[in-house]
């Protein structure tokens, strides 16, 4: 009785710790430094220099104070994802967006790169056993009175004694 009591003891604790750490993720998730971070790295600067707004530190950057002040803003009037990702796209233009949205017309950059490797890995396939089945067969060669007589002269220079002739 005393094993079941200390093996619950240790799933109970297992449990606990892993509910503690569980928490702190998800406390920290929500803090503003890091939504900020995140949503920093869902975005794009648009001075053309083709970086996450949160990494966009070229010196003399026309855009990324502007826009980053516009994203604390967000982020501090605790407006959600979608409505901060909806004002960038109103303000900038929907390229701003680091990745396509799942939605409407842009659902096809999402689709589109595993539909083609299928299509060309179906083809590829196809092809491969098309080349194989068209192949011409070779037929064994018909034997001749002269191929019978090499044959035997390599058969007797090949035997155990070296074939030598003695």
């Amino acid at each position: 009785m005393k094993k079941v009591s200390r093996l619950n003891f240790w799933l109970k604790s297992a449990q606990a710790g892993a509910l503690a750490i569980a928490v702190c993720f998800t406390l920290g998730a929500t803090e503003p430094a890091s939504r900020f971070n995140t949503l920093s790295h869902k975005l794009m600067c648009t001075c053309s220099c083709a970086q996450m707004l949160g990494e966009c530190n070229h010196v003399g950057c026309p855009n990324s104070t502007e826009e980053l002040a516009l994203l604390r803003t967000g982020v501090d009037s605790n407006q959600s994802d979608k409505q901060i990702f909806d004002s960038f796209v109103a303000q900038y233009g929907a390229t701003v967006l680091a990745a396509p949205t799942k939605e409407g017309f842009d659902l096809v950059a999402w689709i589109a790169p595993f539909a083609v490797f299928a299509a060309a890995l179906l083809g590829t396939v196809l092809l491969i056993r098309h080349w194989v089945s068209t192949r011409p067969r070779l037929e064994p060669a018909a034997a001749s009175p002269e191929m019978d007589a090499l044959r035997e002269r390599i058969r007797r220079e090949t035997e155990a004694d070296g074939g030598y002739p003695v």
